[in-house]
């Protein structure tokens, strides 16, 4: 979540999803106001995630189609833009996580 704070991101949420899920444990649900920013907080958390020693399973999506996805394992990460955050609805679809922390 700092990653994506110090890249300027917007609405972060962290959900922990492990009582409704097997597939992960967490969620980071954030957006971002444009490609170049959604490319700036993919970078920022795949650079500090690599310093830890971290690298991701998996990448989906593209900055220009508004969505990009890191899969961490137990830790997927979401980044929208606002168009795209509100076609998709993630809160609402995973309503039953407990919600951790928003920074808004």
């Amino acid at each position: 979540m700092e990653a994506a704070s110090d890249k300027l991101a917007n609405d972060i949420l962290l959900l922990d999803m492990r009582n409704i899920c097997d597939f992960a444990d967490y969620f980071v649900i954030c957006s971002a106001e444009s490609s170049k920013q959604i490319q700036a907080i993919y970078e920022e958390v795949e650079s500090k995630l690599k310093k830890a020693a971290v690298k991701p399973l998996h990448f989906e999506g593209s900055t220009g189609s508004g969505w990009v996805l890191l899969d961490y394992g137990s830790l997927i990460i979401h980044i929208f833009s606002p168009e795209a955050r509100q076609l998709y609805q993630l809160e609402k679809l995973w309503e039953q996580a407990n919600m951790v922390v928003r920074i808004q």
